[in-house]
């Protein structure tokens, strides 16, 4: 069972230990001034304890759940006999490091220790803190006592107004109002036994064995299960994550899909991690009941559609096992309907993660050729430009990048030398038209909005029998959302610090579509890739800004606009958008992994069937 909680803190005890230190003077710490301290007193009416740093003592609980693994081991303790403060939390963590505490589940007992504030991914990390106690006695006084009833989460307990606006400063300080804000209901119930009951799963079960369930089930719910995040206003609270303190040779976890369902009960302690927020330790598991949708197939184009499909292959390689080139073959072949475009993300270079200068990647994309055409594909051809080595972020040492993939019998590529690294695509006058200085070739690659992100390619395809019809393409990966604060942070609304370079990146995209539209007013463009960013977001409004683009997702239903599913929140992050003159168009998500435990990539691929 992982923990993920890495940070060395103050650990438990023996009573022996304890008493020596407190007589040598070696625990600096100040004391509760109030007698009969409750756990009610240490969790206070606000995210910081009024107690932090303070020594409390004989202080009365049950224990209700022991985390026995990892380096983070503990036991979790709630007063039975609670306050009438809906802020205040009865229920606190006792820390005790690698040691696995000498407790049982029904020990009623009193603990000494130091009040902490513990920041799970460091203070800097931007979350929320966890109010425990280190250096920790105890004595049992009476086993075999029965367990508070655990709090239920739904609909009626979890308000729907997300957090507090702080204008992006912390609210730690701030008075919980738990029937007004989610997150303030949910830190007012920090350590205490809550449970979910016939719980859909809104994010699929994990590396790590988690899996996200909803506790608001009627909540912007996708059209296949999830739950889908429509706004920076509304990132959906009745989101909780499920990990098991269930030894799992008694109770393996289970893997579950966006979809299934956890029948019955899931009960434990809530915890909180800066992996995922609020997290349900569960010492009783739901059953699990698979309503899992298949995965989706699209429709082949017709013989006058040209087809063109976005898909983040997720760091492939040389390296990487011939089954994920295997699956994404028959995704791409068989779900996707062999599009005559692809534009890939992630493509990573001949020596995969392995730093040594390698920038090439035909071996890569040989492979990924290779496998499609056995599994009864077309034989794609490919154009990519290689990137300067280590300027493009990603994997360290993988040279990630975007390319194009065409299918030869269906369409030609307008090759035109000059394309590389560090020289920037003009568009240019062919006569009369848009045309491309490079194909393929790379928009502004020098420019400071591209500085360890991936450079957008643009080629020019034509329709076999149709040499008058080009279609330009721009493949792009924009800068990922690595630094941003997450949504359950201490600070509210919480900063999305890589927002500003894709926002950048966007308005040279859309500066390049404004010159081949301005020497082609009818030009046709198709904007694809991994733009790692919402419909909604600057980068996007940005990107289509003087309406010279369409995002093809805000055409789709409400209930289906998602391509990735990120801590429960079904969402898009990969869109294609096309320019004014590409009207008669049929666009289509296809989900084949973001909803799915086992799946070939983290993205679900998009395709775009371009009507003549």
């Amino acid at each position: 069972m992982p923990s993920r909680r890495t940070l060395r803190r103050p650990v438990a005890l023996s009573a022996v230990a304890a008493c020596a230190a407190l007589a040598g003077g070696l625990l600096s710490v100040q004391s509760a001034s109030a007698a009969g301290t409750r756990i009610h007193d240490i969790q206070g009416r606000t995210r910081i304890s009024p107690l932090a740093g303070k020594q409390v003592g004989d202080v009365p609980g049950t224990v209700t759940a022991i985390r026995a693994f990892g380096s983070s081991r503990g036991f979790w303790v709630q007063d039975p006999h609670p306050d009438d403060d809906p802020a205040t939390s009865e229920a606190v963590f006792v820390f005790t490091g690698k040691e696995t505490p000498k407790v049982a589940v029904g020990d009623a007992l009193t603990f000494s220790g130091t009040v902490s504030e513990y920041y799970p991914g460091g203070k800097d990390a931007g979350g929320q803190s966890v109010t425990e106690i280190t250096g920790a006695t105890w004595k049992v006084t009476a086993s075999n006592q029965p367990l508070p009833a655990p709090v239920k989460l739904n609909a009626a307990s979890i308000p729907a107004t997300y957090a507090p606006d702080a204008g992006g400063r912390s609210i730690e300080s701030r008075t919980l109002q738990p029937t007004k804000y989610a997150l303030d209901r949910l830190e007012s119930l920090e350590g205490m036994r809550v449970s979910v009951v016939d719980a859909p799963v809104v994010g699929p079960t994990n590396t790590h064995n988690e899996l996200w369930v909803t506790a608001t089930p009627g909540h912007h719910r996708t059209a296949r299960g999830g739950t889908l995040y429509e706004s920076y206003a509304d990132p959906n609270g009745g989101r909780v994550k499920v990990q098991s303190l269930i030894p799992f040779s008694q109770r393996p976890f289970p893997v579950a899909n966006v979809g299934d369902r956890l029948n019955g009960t899931t009960a434990g302690p809530l915890d909180y991690d800066n992996f995922g927020g609020y997290t349900l330790q569960a010492t009783e598991l739901g059953t699990l009941a698979a309503h899992t949708p298949a995965p989706e197939v699209t429709r082949k184009q017709t013989a006058g559609e040209l087809a063109v499909a976005t898909y983040n292959v997720e760091n492939l390689a040389p390296d990487n096992p011939q089954t994920k080139f295997d699956r994404l073959a028959k995704g791409l072949v068989h779900n996707l309907a062999a599009p005559d475009v692809v534009a890939l993300e992630e493509v990573q270079d001949d020596s995969g993660a392995t730093d040594d200068g390698t920038v090439t990647a035909g071996t890569t994309l040989k492979k990924l050729t290779d496998a499609i055409k056995a599994a009864g594909g077309p034989a794609y051809e490919w154009r990519a430009i290689d990137p300067q080595n280590d300027q493009d972020g990603g994997q360290p040492g993988g040279n990630i990048r975007v390319a194009f993939l065409f299918n030869p019998q269906r369409v030609a590529f307008t090759d035109v030398k000059g394309g590389d690294a560090t020289t920037p695509v003009k568009v240019v006058d062919d006569h009369g038209r848009a045309g491309l200085s490079a194909s393929p070739g790379r928009i502004a690659p020098t420019e400071a909005a591209w500085k360890a992100s991936r450079k957008p390619l643009a080629g020019e395809f034509a329709l076999r029998g149709k040499p008058d019809r080009r279609v330009f393409v721009i493949a792009n990966h924009f800068n990922s959302k690595g630094g941003d604060q997450g949504l359950d942070s201490r600070f509210q609304p919480p900063a999305r610090t890589s927002e500003t370079q894709r926002t950048a990146q966007a308005k040279l995209v859309n500066t390049f579509v404004k010159e081949l539209l301005a020497k082609d007013p009818k030009a046709d463009v198709v904007v694809a890739g991994d733009l790692n960013d919402y419909q909604f977001s600057p980068a996007l409004k940005t990107l289509t800004s003087g309406g010279v683009l369409t995002d093809q997702v805000t055409k789709l239903p409400v209930a289906e606009r998602y391509s990735y599913v990120y801590q429960g929140n079904s969402q898009v992050l990969d869109h294609l958008l096309t320019s004014k003159a590409l009207t008669r168009t049929d666009y289509d998500v296809v989900h084949i992994n973001a909803e799915y435990a086992d799946q070939t990539s983290d993205h679900d691929p998009q395709v775009l069937r371009i009507k003549p």
